[in-house]
C-alpha cells in the first residue's frame, strides 16, 4: 500500500503518516513478571519453592539484566561473543541469556535453560492493555503495519496466543535479515515492505535503537517502560498519525 507523499494531510486525512513500525518487547508486549517465570522454571525442574525463595531468585536474576528487568545486562567475557550476536542467531540467543541467568545467586542447575525455555514460550508473555486496542483503530483506519524487533528467536507464536499476529502485514525480525536496530537497514526494509516513503512513516517503540528510525527521516514515538499487562501509552499514537507528530 503507498500513498503519494506530495499529498497534502488534508487530502491523505493521515496527519503525514501513512504506516506505523512497532517494536515488540516493551512495547506491544512484555515478558510475565519473573517471579512466575522463576517460580514455573523451577517447577520444570522438579523443584517448588517456597515465595520467598522465588522472590530471591527472580531479584538475582532481574540484577543480571533479565529480559524486562529494567536493568543493563552484566555481561561476563565468557559469553560476550554470544550477547553481541544474540539478536541475529537462535543459538547465540539462547547461549547469551542462559549464561546471563547463570551467573546469579542461587541459580541450580537446570533453572537457566528452563527459565529460557519459558521466555520463548507464547505463555510467557502479556500484552499491554493498551495494544489490541490501539492496533484495532489502526487497521480499521487503514494503516499498514510491521513489527520491527530485535529478536533472537520467532515471536510469531507469541503474537498469535496474545491476538496480534493478525495486526501485523509485515514482520522485519534482526535474526531473519542479519541486522538490528538503529541499523538503518532496518527501517528501510520495514518502508520497503510496507512500500511507504520513510518520511510518512510513525517509529514506535521503547528504546533509543528505535528512534534510529530518525535517521531515515522517519518519525518517532517512544513509550515510557511499564509492566506486563498495563497501559504503556499507546493510545497516544492515534493521536499521533491523526495529527502529525
Amino acid at each position: 500500500m503507498h500513498r503519494d507523499s506530495s499529498a497534502g494531510d488534508d487530502d491523505a486525512g493521515r496527519g503525514g503518516v501513512d504506516a506505523v513500525l512497532f517494536d515488540f518487547q516493551g512495547t506491544l508486549a512484555q515478558v510475565e513478571p519473573l517471579t512466575r517465570s522463576v517460580m514455573l522454571a523451577a517447577e520444570a525442574c522438579g523443584r517448588k519453592l517456597d515465595p520467598m525463595a522465588v522472590t530471591a531468585l527472580a531479584d538475582a536474576i532481574g540484577a543480571q539484566g533479565w529480559v524486562g528487568a529494567g536493568t543493563e545486562a552484566r555481561v561476563r567475557p565468557h559469553f560476550a561473543d554470544a550477547w553481541a550476536d544474540r539478536d541475529l542467531d537462535e543459538d547465540a540467543h539462547r547461549e547469551a541469556y542462559t549464561a546471563l541467568a547463570e551467573q546469579a545467586h542461587g541459580v541450580f542447575e537446570g533453572l537457566s535453560e528452563a527459565l529460557y525455555d519459558r521466555l520463548a514460550s507464547p505463555e510467557g508473555w502479556v500484552a499491554y492493555a493498551d495494544t489490541v486496542a490501539t492496533l484495532v483503530a489502526l487497521k480499521a483506519q487503514g494503516y499498514p503495519i510491521a513489527l520491527v524487533s530485535n529478536i533472537g528467536f520467532d515471536p510469531r507464536g507469541i503474537l498469535r496466543r496474545l491476538g496480534i499476529d493478525r495486526f501485523i502485514d509485515e514482520w522485519i525480525l534482526s535474526y531473519e535479515v542479519g541486522f538490528c536496530k538503529p541499523d538503518e537497514k532496518m527501517f528501510y526494509a520495514a518502508c520497503h515492505a510496507l512500500d511507504v516513503e520513510p518520511s510518512r512513516t510513525l517509529m514506535v517503540g521503547d528504546s533509543m535503537a528505535d528512534a534510529g528510525a530518525a535517521r531515515i527521516g522517519a518519525r518517532c514515538y517512544l513509550v515510557p517502560h511499564a509492566e506486563a499487562g498495563r497501559m504503556v501509552g499507546l493510545e497516544a499514537v492515534l493521536r499521533l498519525v491523526r495529527g502529525g507528530c
